[in-house]
């Protein structure tokens, strides 16, 4: 499966490599913290790194993103929608954690509804999903049944929160029913948690 899962920073947050075995190419996706200790499992790896994705705005989700970006020369992806939330990452992160976290990195360019991502041979469709944020997004790989859900719903019934800023429970429910549309076999790997599938999600939001 071409899937590395790293549980980072204080806040325990899933950053993953998404990459084509065959080619060595490889996405960064929510590098939360510990940059020191993304880049060395990166360089164990072999892989290629060619962008990294944020599913949002969070600051537990970013707080990678400047060192990395700079180390491997690679963009940075986002959706417009989270900007107010990333213009305020180090404020907020500072509340959190009590820590003085740097600035908030710099979009190069943003995610769309439908755009696709290439990583070798495979490819990642954006999916907006709005409602834990207003520019929430998930990344899907239909060849290998793949989601990187992000904050939007986790293993067994959970789901993000909505009561931050952008946060919308409404617009998230509707995002959660668009996900579960997709193949029962798909597997769901989480902004926080263990990975789940469409087939064990669906049983909650009958």
């Amino acid at each position: 499966m071409p899937v590395k899962t790293l549980v980072v920073g204080q806040m325990q947050t899933n950053c993953y490599f998404f990459y084509d075995e065959n080619f060595e190419e490889a996405v960064i996706i929510d590098p939360g913290d510990d940059p020191d200790f993304i880049k060395n499992k990166i360089n164990d790896l072999e892989l290629k790194p060619q962008a990294i994705l944020g599913t949002h705005a969070h600051f537990d989700h970013l707080l990678g993103v400047n060192e990395l970006s700079l180390d491997f020369k690679i963009p940075f992806y986002l959706h417009k929608d989270d900007n107010k939330i990333l213009k305020r990452m180090t404020r907020t992160a500072s509340f959190f954690i009590k820590t003085d976290v740097g600035p908030a990195p710099q979009v190069n360019k943003y995610l769309k509804e439908g755009q696709i991502i290439k990583v070798g041979s495979l490819s990642l469709k954006v999916i907006h999903t709005p409602g834990h944020t207003q520019g929430g997004v998930c990344f899907y790989c239909q060849k290998e049944k793949i989601l990187f859900s992000g904050d939007l719903l986790f293993a067994h019934g959970g789901y993000g929160r909505t009561d931050l800023e952008g946060g919308n429970e409404e617009m998230l429910f509707k995002s959660i029913k668009k996900i579960l549309k997709l193949a029962v076999n798909t597997i769901i790997y989480s902004g926080h948690g263990p990975k789940t599938t469409i087939k064990n999600e669906k049983k909650y939001y009958k």
